[in-house]
């Protein structure tokens, strides 16, 4: 089974993360100053900082790009992740963000790309470049 990935907004990030590490003893994980990523169970699960009552799409700027807050998606191999790319291409799906390469030559290093369904729902995709670790981070 492929580990999901699921982003969502959190308006106090240190409570986010003592009710995520002590509440419910998930380990954390990757982090910066305005986001963190939680092992959930063997998922992906990341909250991005948001201001409260924001205007609009609720987002944070994550390595150059401004990263929808609220998103899901799959994290796939790379294989699977350039086939999907080629179909969404084809189907002329708009990217919101990518195709491209985040954290390039650091630790993380991903391909990722963005869309939107038709129910206005911004999903992810993503695969790690590092796949020697046997985990998604």
């Amino acid at each position: 089974m492929k580990p999901f990935h699921l982003a969502l907004p959190c308006y106090d990030l240190e409570k986010t993360r003592e009710f995520y590490r002590n509440v419910l003893q998930l380990s954390e994980k990757r982090s910066a100053f305005n986001w963190v990523d939680f092992d959930f169970y063997g998922h992906q699960v990341t909250f991005h900082l948001v201001k409260e009552n924001q205007k609009g799409i609720e987002s944070t700027m994550i390595d150059g790009d401004q990263v929808p807050a609220r998103h899901f998606g799959a994290i796939l191999s790379e294989a699977e992740w350039n086939a999907l790319r080629d179909r969404l291409i084809e189907f002329q799906q708009r990217f919101v963000i990518g195709p491209r390469i985040r954290f390039a030559g650091k630790e993380g290093e991903q391909g990722t790309m963005f869309v939107v369904d038709p129910a206005a729902n911004y999903l992810e995709f993503k695969y790690f470049t590092d796949t020697t670790r046997g985990d998604w981070y």
